[in-house]
């Protein structure tokens, strides 16, 4: 989770807000089929790249937050065998049914760094979902940020 920061009037951040944005990895992955790993393949091969951030690319609008607005997004990424997102590639899957949040969850997505999925020991690309929470912190049950 982290820590979304308002904008002030010149569009620089301000104080961190109470509200967190939390990224969920799908485990739904489009892959071919595949032969079962191994006892020895299986601690070489992870399915989903894994995110390498030190800190959460996602913004939580800020006129969204004031309004209480909340809601997750479920998005198609591909990332290659470098562990790139390819922006171009990135779609909702699933609408939060707000606009801004559904945009704010794109936007970051082409932010993210990712380790690679590897098959056999081998980085591999992979298309995958993943999901990005906006909540506000302390409200309706929703946990607090750190």
């Amino acid at each position: 989770m982290t820590q979304a920061r308002a904008h002030g009037p010149t569009g620089a951040p301000s104080l961190p807000l109470r509200a967190s944005v939390r990224l969920c990895l799908g485990v739904a992955v489009f892959t071919a089929c595949r032969r079962a790993p191994t006892p020895d393949s299986a601690a070489k091969e992870n399915d989903v790249p894994v995110a390498i951030n030190s800190e959460s690319p996602f913004q939580y609008p800020a006129d969204l937050y004031d309004q209480g607005v909340e809601g997750d997004v479920r998005l198609r990424l591909f990332v290659d065998d470098m562990g790139r997102v390819h922006p171009e590639s990135t779609r909702v899957a699933s609408s939060s049914g707000t606009p801004g949040l559904d945009s704010a969850a794109v936007h970051g997505a082409a932010l993210l760094r990712f380790a690679p999925a590897h098959r056999d020991g081998v980085p591999v690309a992979t298309a995958f979902y993943q999901s990005v929470i906006f909540r506000r912190s302390g409200e309706r049950g929703a946990a607090p940020a750190p």
